[in-house]
């Protein structure tokens, strides 16, 4: 559409900048208004054919030396220039903890539980839930900031709940010294069930191994009217420095060339079959596509297409 109007880029910079100084001429003393600083939304709901499916921001945080923790297989150089096309900085990262709630219409399953019981707690609530209609505590693996909401140490933060996990995931820490482990996990050990790749949770609820973050890492598929999404947890722990590059070393994962090889699988296979996920460490709300981009992939965050 042709409107006949035009405006220079200086004209219309100009206009804009006389804009504060024409408003406050003749109104005195300008108030002072006070900033509320910066602010996320707490959840994020989609349907998946008769799913509803809601992202929870449990909690977010800001870790310096990313290149200590992303990309340990290559120089300065490489970050700095990945960093540089990407627009993101590499003296400091941003991490987001994004639990997910599937209701189902006859379960209400939460899987992870983010740093602690209330942050979890508060997000659940913010989705118009509260914390005893969980029917379902599903753990990916048993990384903190994972577990670290199961209990305050007085009882389960979702008492009414039925506690899931991968059984070699349980196997595993079980065996360690890890206080996480001890902390959170141990004392709810006898409500736990166990499942293994291809269990299902609830119908359309399927378990998928996914190791190298950790022994018994575990996605799930999530299938209702002919639509999936993926629940990939730590697959990719970040949109450029882990699922762009899939191959550079995350000092996360407990099996390095492990992570590296699940990456590559899971990520071709959802690029290839065009299925959308939700990954715990992308940016809220960790929602969108992984598409092939030369060696490695890229990440495309949903705009509406679950919205129609």
């Amino acid at each position: 559409m042709n409107t006949g109007f035009k405006i220079s880029r200086r004209a219309a910079l100009t206009g804009a900048a006389a804009l504060p100084l024409a408003a406050g001429l003749g109104s005195g003393a300008a108030a002072q208004v006070a900033q509320k600083g910066g602010q996320m939304p707490r959840v994020n709901r989609v349907m998946l054919g008769d799913f509803e499916v809601t992202a929870l921001m449990a909690g977010t945080a800001t870790r310096e030396a990313p290149h200590e923790i992303f990309g340990l297989n290559v120089d300065d150089a490489t970050f700095e220039e990945v960093s540089a096309e990407a627009n993101i900085p590499t003296d400091k990262a941003q991490f987001f903890f994004t639990p997910t709630l599937v209701n189902t219409g006859a379960e209400l399953i939460l899987f992870d539980t983010g740093l602690n019981p209330e942050g979890i707690v508060a997000a659940v609530e913010a989705a118009g839930y509260s914390a005893d209609e969980v029917t379902h505590m599903v753990i990916t693996h048993m990384h903190g900031d994972h577990v670290g909401g199961l209990t305050d140490g007085n009882g389960p933060t979702f008492a009414n709940a039925q506690h899931v996990t991968g059984q070699a995931e349980f196997d595993y820490w079980k065996g360690t010294d890890n206080a996480t482990f001890a902390g959170k996990v141990a004392p709810l050990a006898d409500r736990f069930s166990f499942v293994g790749d291809g269990a299902a949770v609830a119908s359309g609820v399927t378990a998928m191994l996914t190791p190298g973050h950790t022994p018994g890492h575990m996605g799930y598929m999530l299938e209702s009217g002919g639509k999936q999404l993926m629940l990939f947890a730590d697959v990719a722990n970040h949109y450029v420095w882990s699922l762009a590059y899939p191959d550079w070393e995350v000092s996360f994962d407990t099996d390095k060339a492990e992570a590296a090889a699940t990456r590559r699988k899971v990520l071709d296979m959802l690029a290839t079959d065009k299925v959308p996920f939700i990954g715990y460490h992308m940016p809220f709300p960790a929602l969108g596509y992984a598409e092939t981009r030369g060696e490695g992939f890229h990440y495309v965050p949903h705009s509406y297409q679950l919205m129609l």
